[in-house]
C-alpha cells in the first residue's frame, strides 16, 4: 500500500459521496436547540453561556453600529470551532485544511467588508489606494498595484492559511512516520 503524505487531506467518501457535509453538520446536531422552557437543563445553560461569551468578546471593541454583525460573526465563530474540533476525532480531518473551504469563507467576508467600507466611508476607503506624498509620475502605477493587491487579498490569505495548516499537519505526519520507523 503506497500512500502519499497528502492523502490525509483528501476528503473521505462513501460510495462516491463525500462525507464532508455529514461530518460538518454532525457536531451541530449534538448541540441542544434553544427552546422556550422556564427551566433549562445544564447543557442548554452551558450552550447559552458560551454563545453569550463569544458574542460579548466579539462585540466589545465595536461601537453600536457594528453590533448588527453580531449574528454572522458569532455564527462563524461557533461554526469554525465545531469544524476544527472535528479534527480531534479519529479517522476524520479538519475541513479548514482545504483551500476551497478557506476561500469560500474568505471571499464573502472580504467582499462584505470592502463594500461596507466603500458605502460608509468612500473617501477613506479609496485613500488606501494611493499613499500620501506619492510623486505625480507614480500615481497611475501605484493605483493599479494597490488595486491588484486589494483584489487578490482573499486569495493570498486563503492560500497562506491553508499552507500553514497543511505544513503543521504534514510535520506531525512526518514525525509520527519517522518515530514508527525507528
Amino acid at each position: 500500500m503506497n500512500v502519499s503524505f497528502f492523502d490525509q487531506f483528501s476528503s473521505p467518501s462513501f460510495l462516491g459521496i463525500p462525507l464532508i457535509l455529514i461530518s460538518m453538520t454532525f457536531p451541530a446536531l449534538l448541540l441542544p436547540s434553544l427552546d422556550n422552557r422556564w427551566i433549562t437543563n445544564r447543557l442548554s445553560t452551558l450552550q447559552l453561556w458560551l454563545i453569550n461569551l463569544i458574542t460579548k468578546q466579539l462585540m466589545t471593541p465595536l461601537d453600536k453600529k457594528g453590533h448588527k454583525w453580531a449574528l454572522i460573526l458569532t455564527s462563524l465563530m461557533i461554526f469554525l470551532l465545531l469544524i476544527n474540533l472535528l479534527g480531534l476525532l479519529p479517522y476524520t480531518f479538519t475541513p479548514t485544511t482545504q483551500l476551497s473551504m478557506n476561500l469560500a469563507l474568505a471571499f464573502p467576508l472580504w467582499l462584505a467588508t470592502l463594500l461596507t467600507g466603500l458605502r460608509n466611508q468612500p473617501s477613506a476607503s479609496l485613500a488606501h489606494l494611493l499613499p500620501e506624498g506619492t510623486p505625480t509620475l507614480l500615481i497611475p502605477a501605484l493605483i493599479l498595484i494597490e488595486t491588484t493587491s486589494l483584489l487578490i487579498r482573499p486569495l493570498t490569505l486563503g492560500v497562506r492559511l491553508t499552507a500553514n495548516l497543511t505544513a503543521g499537519h504534514l510535520l506531525i505526519q512526518l514525525i509520527s512516520t519517522g518515530t514508527t520507523a525507528l
